[in-house]
Order: structure tokens, then sequence, then C-alpha cells
């Protein structure tokens, strides 16, 4: 089986390692986002993280119901 760790997940979906933002919290910030992408994804039952965001991406309100948020 993969590694399919958080860390793991963030580095090659949303290509952590090569993110230009600045120092300080700004990159906590965006690892803890990027956490609950993937967290609520995966309590979503999305196997596939990039699909998942794809989907997501597509329209604004899609991500919304994973997150218990309605329009």
């Amino acid at each position: 089986m993969p590694d399919l760790t958080p860390e793991k997940v963030r580095d090659v979906t949303f290509g952590e390692d090569g993110s230009r933002v600045a120092p300080a919290t700004p990159p906590r910030v965006m690892a803890s986002l990027r956490n609950l992408a993937i967290a609520a994804q995966r309590a979503d039952v999305w196997t596939n993280i990039a699909s998942g965001l794809r989907w997501a991406s597509r329209d604004y309100a899609n991500p919304l119901p994973l997150l218990s948020i309605s329009t």
C-alpha cells in the first residue's frame, strides 16, 4: 500500500515543497487549510484526492456540503 500520510498527499497534490509562501505563520495556515481539504474529502470517501480537488474546483458550491455548509 502506498504511503498516504497527509504530508505526502500535501506535497504531491498541492506541490507544497515548491510553495513560495513567505516564512513565518502563512505556511502553517496553508498546511492547515490543505489538511482540512484532504480530511473533508477522505471523510466523503474520496480515494483520489487530486480527483476530489478537481471536482471541488469546478463549482464553488461543490465542497460546501463536505464542510456542512448550506448555500
